[in-house]
């Protein structure tokens, strides 16, 4: 646990009592700060007063007294309004920050020097987190990691010469980290997200080019320029004098790294020289993993890993679970579980990464279908649908894909696991990658992809892939 020095002696208010505001409640307190914590779910409510903090509600008390308020992420700061609780702090003239702004006060306060990498952007966060973390282990670090990925950011270990914090961010974290200065900033890319709580796609983008505008003096921020949302972020860093390493998996780059034919290479002066190989390396295959993997290599380079090492790295890098997760093998048969593919954007990077697919998609539709998925039809051998979607993604697929209405996974796994190693071909791939959200029948994709796991490791024959 890090303590929060910076408001000790003084009362603040904690609105939001997950995982991220209960860690918040404990630092703060362990930093000797009075804690007054607050949620609109009693359940929350409860397990904090059982934690022996004081509970009240917040629209009822007086805010005068408080230093600060402490709100979740998940609580609206702007759009499409903003929370009551943020209503009632403003009025009082009382700050709203978040936990990741108590980090790092405290990082400024007791070692401003400790390596802090931040990780943003649209797609492509949690590998590209998880990747660091890995290659800062190798590497030899002390490796904390947490944020968005899952872990609070106060519960880790405090900030230390020799310990990096690698830290995944949201937008909404963003939001409330007025003083985010990472020694290392990363923004992967950018696409429409999240409209709804920042007003526009621009005011979206602002939000997440504070990320890297904030890097501290003599610190790398690394930026994709493969959409021209960070394009213009990247020029404008260079014109404000700070650090910029530009990142491109679609154009070679005079100066920046970028990846050509599964090497990922660094230009400067006229000259490339080579970081690394992703070829081969099962846990990042596609472009999509490719652009992970160099801003993962642009960082581990700004952090003096030696390139020996950042290979060694990258092919050890096991992934993250039901992210082109692969689960096994059954002779040539490879068993992918993408359960995270949520929608027909996220499905793409997988459907794009094999050429000979026996796909298993469908759940709970979102808008839009698999319409946009026409220009990989070409690479599924057999489609097997399953819950709502089936007969939607059925009409869809028509004629150009051969295709069964499995209705459930454990029929699809099945029957895709048999035609796959009854067709004959070097490499078939099974692949889960629904383009759906799961709620039709599991709670979340964590939970679907778990049981595509289970079902796969139950077939006779089938090997986990180490």
């Amino acid at each position: 646990m890090i303590p929060v020095t910076s408001f000790a002696g003084k009362t603040v208010a904690v609105f939001g009592l997950g995982g991220s505001g209960l860690a918040s409640c404990h630092a703060l307190k362990a930093g000797g700060a009075e804690v007054v914590a607050g949620d609109d779910n009693a359940d929350n409510v409860a397990k904090a007063a059982q934690a022996g903090f004081f509970t009240a509600e917040l629209r009822s008390v007086s805010w005068k007294n408080f230093a600060a308020l402490i709100l979740t992420p998940g609580a609206p700061l702007t759009h499409p309004a903003p929370h009551w609780s943020v209503l009632l702090a403003r009025e009082a003239g009382v700050e709203v920050i978040g936990d990741i702004e108590l980090f790092c006060r405290e990082r400024r306060r007791y070692a401003p020097n400790a390596p802090f990498v931040a990780i943003t952007g649209t797609n492509g966060k949690s590998t590209t987190t998880a990747l660091i973390a890995h290659l800062t282990k190798v590497a030899g670090y002390d490796t904390q990691m947490g944020g968005n990925i899952g872990t609070a950011i106060l519960s880790l270990q405090p900030p230390r010469m020799g310990r990096v914090h690698v830290i995944e961010m949201s937008s909404y974290q963003i939001d409330l980290t007025p003083s985010l200065d990472p020694s290392v900033g990363i923004l992967i890319n950018i696409s429409e997200d999240h409209v709804d709580r920042h007003g526009t796609l621009d005011n979206y983008a602002a939000v997440k080019e504070r990320l890297v505008a904030g890097v501290q003096k003599q610190g790398t921020s690394i930026v994709g320029v493969d959409d021209i949302f960070c394009r213009n972020i990247a020029d404008r860093l260079d014109r404000a004098g700070h650090g910029v390493v530009r990142v491109s998996v679609r154009n070679p780059l005079a100066d920046g790294v970028y990846v050509e034919r599964e090497t990922i290479l660094r230009a400067s002066g006229g000259a490339s020289r080579e970081l690394a190989r992703i070829g081969g390396i099962g846990s990042l295959r596609g472009l999509h993993n490719a652009q992970n993997a160099a801003c993962a290599s642009a960082c581990a380079e700004a952090l003096g890993v030696a390139r020996e090492v950042l290979q060694n790295g990258l092919r050890s890098f096991p992934g993250l679970a039901h992210r082109m997760e692969q689960v096994g093998r059954r002779g040539h048969v490879l068993f992918v579980n993408d359960s995270k593919g949520t929608n027909a954007d996220a499905a793409a990077h997988a459907l794009s990464s094999f050429s000979q697919i026996f796909w298993i998609a469908g759940g709970k539709p979102k808008a839009g279908g698999i319409i946009g998925l026409a220009d990989y039809f070409p690479r599924i051998r057999k489609a097997y649908l399953i819950g709502e979607a089936a007969q939607e993604f059925a009409g869809t697929l028509g004629n150009s894909v051969a295709h069964e209405i499995s209705e459930t996974l454990d029929v699809a796994v099945a029957n895709a696991a048999r035609d796959a190693e009854a067709s004959g071909l070097h490499d078939p791939v099974v692949l889960l990658s629904p383009a759906c959200a799961s709620f039709d029948q599991y709670r979340n994709f964590e939970i679907r992809g778990a049981k595509f796991r289970e079902l796969v490791n139950a077939l006779p024959g089938v090997k986990p892939v180490v």
